[in-house]
């Protein structure tokens, strides 16, 4: 085997021989550094081990949400990886420096950071969501025709599930620069719906019977806001209320007060003899109609 390299080697061109007998020498005169540098990177693992041990009990302890540990761990981790790395770098290669590292390291950061602009982006939007805590886990939120609750907020998305059972993941970049709807932000919310009395009828009397009917629903929280009637409008053929009332926060809550709120109000109305109308509509021809009238007796003999 030794005699076949001899011979490879002897058949290599002079310069290349040189130039191969330089990289060898100088692999040899750096390995004692590199082997340095290698047990201090084990060393830096070792350490951040500790710390992703010891840090995350500590914040539990402090009360911190467990998506905010996550980012305070991984920044944590990620700094202790580039602070070691550079010292590494450093013992391995005695001429370069922290500062020459450094300098390489903003260089090549600047074209990562045009190469993968919105994965930054997003991550930054996920560290402010997860700082400022806008929303939390369990809230019911709308942004950008998405409307759910909020299942799940990592660094880089946010997990949605809406009232249709769907899941939605959406990057976290869309919920900082749009606007948010939280509707749990409070345990209660205002909800509206329109009733409608014909003309006929007394508009006062119709606003108190509508009243004493929606206060009397178990959904509704008079205790915190008062139900609120108002004559709306004139409507096609019905004197039109504004019915408002306030009623717990989830969509469920929103929608089964109003089922029980137009059940009580209908039945309300109906025991008070007000009439709930339908649209009339008069219509009207170009040309003059002939009318008929035909007999009881005629049309028997008609149908015989």
């Amino acid at each position: 085997m030794n005699d076949l390299f001899q011979s490879i080697w002897g058949t290599l061109p002079e310069p290349l021989r040189v130039q191969l007998e330089g990289y060898l020498s100088g692999f040899w005169a750096v390995l004692p550094q590199l082997i340095l540098s290698i047990i201090f990177l084990v060393f830096v693992w070792a350490v951040i081990r500790f710390v992703r041990w010891l840090v995350p009990a500590s914040l539990r302890r402090a009360h911190m949400r467990r998506a905010l540990i996550d980012v305070v761990m991984m920044l944590l981790t990620v700094g202790l990886w580039l602070f070691g790395t550079l010292i590494a770098v450093t013992i391995a290669f005695p001429t370069i420096t922290p500062g020459r590292a450094l300098t390489a390291l903003g260089v090549g950061g600047v074209a990562i950071g045009f190469a993968f602009k919105d994965v930054f982006e997003n991550f930054l939007a996920g560290v402010l969501l997860l700082i400022r805590e806008p929303f939390s886990i369990e809230d019911y939120i709308e942004c950008e025709e998405i409307d759910g609750q909020v299942e799940e907020i990592t660094i880089r998305d946010t997990h949605v599930r809406q009232t249709d059972g769907q899941l939605v993941v959406a990057p976290n970049a869309m919920f900082f620069k749009n606007p948010v709807t939280i509707r749990t932000a409070k345990d209660v919310r205002r909800t509206t719906v329109i009733c409608g009395v014909a003309y006929g009828e007394d508009v006062d009397e119709a606003r108190e019977v509508i009243a004493k009917a929606v206060r009397s629903v178990d959904a509704v929280r008079d205790d915190v806001r008062d139900v609120e009637i108002f004559a709306q409008e004139f409507g096609a053929s019905s004197i039109n209320f504004e019915v408002t009332w306030w009623t717990g926060s989830k969509p469920i809550d929103i929608r089964s007060s109003r089922d029980e709120v137009i059940a009580a109000v209908k039945r309300a109305l109906d025991e008070a003899g007000i009439e709930i109308p339908f649209p009339y509509r008069t219509m009207t021809f170009k040309e003059p109609l002939t009318l008929h009238h035909v007999r009881p007796d005629r049309e028997d003999d008609d149908a015989q």
